[in-house]
């Protein structure tokens, strides 16, 4: 079953789910990411949330360049298999009923 875990990134919290046992290396890869989004943010000033994850991505994939450079040289993985057509419309329909219930709570709260 899946747990909820709070992690801190850069001041906000964020609630992300794992499967239980796995909450305590969800934690540690939040302190990394979380220590290199300050790093970028330290290097850098001010940036967008997106922009501020951007970064720190970056300076990891960097760090692990680094650490293993054969990876970064490694071939690049297939490309992903076309998905299941069937699939594929069943979350089309999916989505739109999503977009549908949002219009309508939308044209509930606008209209009391």
């Amino acid at each position: 079953m899946a747990q909820m875990v709070d992690l801190t990134i850069a001041g906000r919290t964020y609630q992300v789910a794992c499967r239980e046992g796995e909450e305590e290396n969800l934690r540690a890869a939040a302190r990394l990411v979380d220590g290199k989004s300050r790093e970028a943010l330290a290097g850098l000033g001010t940036l967008s949330e997106a922009r501020q994850f951007l970064f720190a991505s970056l300076l990891l994939a960097d760090q692990l360049v680094d650490d293993k450079p054969q990876a970064a040289a490694a071939a690049p993985p297939p490309p992903p298999q076309r998905p299941d057509p069937a699939l594929v419309l069943r979350a089309e329909a999916l989505a739109d009923r999503l977009e549908s219930l949002a219009m309508a709570l939308e044209n509930e709260s606008s209209n009391p």
